[in-house]
């Protein structure tokens, strides 16, 4: 199998690396067999040049979710680096967020993940956070000033068309790429060999889909899937959120929102910027940032908060709506601050709809996908606890906080490990016979389960938890 020259993996490396400096790196660092197996070569100028996927070289190390999601990921990485810090793994919480930066030096943004068929999107923008929590831990100006042209760069692909809708000055969610995402024709097929495509054809096939155009996603002369619902279908991939039906039957209508999780990142981003610029002296740039944000919030609040309901919506940018689909992303605006007082006390009532004996359940309908009920995901826990603290809240956050980390302590002691997600209902991980749509498995692991249990066990004790609401406070 080693001279065989196609059982070997790829990886790519950016054209303003040496390539012969990082071959003479992993042979010093590694062991020959290993080595024998990596096809090292440089990333081709256009991605359509890639004639085999492979990874995206990245120079330090890193903690992988766990499971199937054996490379970097985007979003992950910041709850990762988060648990790696309250562990006390210092060196290892900087690299991972060194990682990230040099993504967006060399790839142009966080990607999806450091495989090369995820050059055409990003995750959710945390990159700011990133930093902010290491320089909460560290202190040092100088790498702070150092990282900032890569914040910079990483926030700006969310500010320009596509990603930025003009009319409405908010972001959303678009995937470069075009046709079949590569991670679901080569790792989601099930036992039937049905791979995710297959199974949302079918359903789009027969299902009511209530106001939804079925058009848009399915065309019934071929019994196939369009060529908007795969571009949807890869841009809800850069949301996190695969799969629900937040936006849309099968998120298929995910490029025509402006969404309550991407603005509510890019405020947290514009409220960090302004804080960087101050940290280092630059005035001027600080009041810059911090007007940005006092702009999205106007645009925030007009578009996304909807006062019958008493929560926040996504909104439809095309049918000029809010989207009454209650979801735990309401509570990211108490994350992040960004709330009025009393709209976060209309969200803690609403609490009670997403409550369940194990925690809270990702969104009040059942569909057969991962990100919709009766599933529980850590990280929504923890912007839903540190949201409600904010707002002085905390007894409903200690009894949420309780129930997630109940479910997870019961469910290990069973299987030996923490996973991705939960059923909040029955307090278990064995999920896969609920699950119809997207991949069917729950991974072991798991990175930002792993994080969130530290920030709860601490919180229980202490009272407290660091949210973006404290960014006026990085440094401890």
């Amino acid at each position: 199998m080693q001279d065989d020259p196609d059982a070997r993996v790829c990886v790519y490396v950016s054209e303003q690396e040496d390539l012969g400096a990082i071959r003479r790196y992993l042979q010093a660092s590694a062991h020959s067999g290993e080595i024998a197996q990596i096809d090292l070569r440089y990333l081709p100028a256009e991605t359509s040049l890639i004639r085999r996927h492979g990874l995206l070289w990245l120079p330090g190390a890193y903690v992988v979710p766990g499971g199937r999601f054996n490379e970097f990921y985007g979003w992950d990485s910041c709850f990762i680096q988060r648990g790696l810090w309250r562990d006390a793994h210092e060196s290892l919480a900087l690299s991972v967020c060194e990682q990230a930066l040099y993504e967006v030096r060399h790839y142009g943004m966080v990607l999806n993940a450091n495989r090369t068929y995820y050059l055409t999107r990003s995750h959710p923008p945390m990159l700011g956070s990133m930093v902010a929590e290491c320089y909460h831990y560290t202190g040092d100006c100088n790498w702070l000033e150092r990282a900032l042209p890569e914040v910079l760069r990483a926030y700006h692909y969310w500010m320009v068309p596509p990603h930025l809708n003009q009319g409405s000055g908010l972001s959303r969610y678009r995937d470069y790429g075009h046709g079949p995402a590569a991670e679901v024709l080569l790792g989601e097929v099930d036992e039937r060999g049905y791979n995710h495509y297959d199974r949302i054809r079918d359903y789009l096939a027969t299902a009511d889909l209530g106001g939804w155009a079925r058009e848009r996603y399915y065309d019934a002369e071929r019994h196939a899937l369009t060529l908007n619902a795969y571009l949807n279908d890869r841009s809800m991939r850069e949301s996190g959120f695969d799969i629900s039906h937040r936006f849309g039957p099968m998120n298929l209508e995910v490029v025509s929102f402006a969404p309550v999780c991407l603005n509510t990142f890019l405020w947290i981003a514009e409220r960090e910027l302004a804080q960087f610029h101050r940290e280092l002296g630059q005035g001027t740039a600080a009041d810059f940032w911090r007007r940005a944000a006092d702009r999205r919030a106007e645009r925030f609040h007009h578009y996304f908060w909807d006062e019958s309901a008493g929560l926040f919506f996504d909104f439809h940018l095309e049918r000029r709506e809010r989207y009454a689909y209650p979801y735990l992303t309401t509570f990211l605006p108490l994350w992040a601050g960004l709330a009025s007082p009393v709209q976060a006390e209309r969200v803690a009532e609403n609490a009670e709809m997403f409550l369940a004996p194990g925690g809270l359940q990702t969104s009040v309908t059942t569909t057969g996908c991962q990100w919709d009920a009766p599933f529980a995901w850590a990280p929504l826990h923890l912007f839903a606890v540190g949201g409600l603290l904010n707002y002085g809240f905390e007894q409903q956050a200690r009894e949420i906080a309780r129930r997630f980390l109940d479910t997870v302590d019961s469910d290990f002691r069973r299987h030996g490990h923490f996973l991705e997600k939960y059923d909040a209902t029955s307090r278990v991980s064995d999920v896969g016979s609920q699950l119809a749509f997207g991949y069917t498995t729950n991974e072991v692991g798991f990175g930002w389960t792993n994080a969130v249990v530290l920030e709860f066990l601490d919180f229980l004790e202490t009272g407290t938890l660091r949210t973006p609401s404290q960014a006026e406070t990085f440094v401890s």
